[in-house]
């Protein structure tokens, strides 16, 4: 080889090699914004249960004496007040423990919060560059297209 080629093929091989690590720090940061964006979107939606947990809490309260002393109407009990306060306690109770269950069952469905764009674009990319060169159409609807794997030899 000259040297003019040698240093073409050096240029090549830097060029390929700046792109390559742009490309690098451009996912990192797709990532890092996806990430920011759920973690707000999760810290809002937090705060409005907290809110909407407290107000709940509040009415709970009055709620439950209501129904403590209609209990103690319907039973007819003048002498034992706290056997209206007992019923209703349990009712509270096993609805808690009813919605804890249901919590535990839908934080386990859920997954944590994860780049999922960055790590498709990720996947594409690593796909594009380990398929051999020509075995792949180029252009924006063929960059979502899985690359067709290469024919292994006999």
């Amino acid at each position: 080889m000259s040297d003019q080629q040698t240093s073409q093929l050096a240029d090549a091989v830097t060029e390929v090699t700046e792109k390559a690590q742009l490309l690098v720090r451009e996912e990192i940061e797709l990532a890092k914004a996806e990430m920011t964006d759920k973690v707000i979107k999760l810290a809002k939606g937090a705060a409005f249960g907290i809110i909407a947990g407290v107000f709940a809490v509040f009415a709970l309260i009055y709620l439950g004496e209501a129904l403590a002393w209609a209990f103690n109407d319907l039973l007819n009990v003048e002498t034992a007040i706290w056997a209206g306060f007992l019923i209703t306690g349990v009712l509270i109770l096993l609805l808690g423990a009813i919605a804890g269950l249901i919590a535990v069952r839908l934080i386990k469905k859920g997954s944590p919060p994860k780049p999922a764009l960055a790590i498709e674009e990720a996947q594409l990319i690593r796909g594009t560059l380990t398929s051999p060169p020509g075995d792949h159409a180029v252009g924006p609807i063929a960059a979502r297209q899985a690359p067709t794997p290469a024919p292994k030899e006999r």
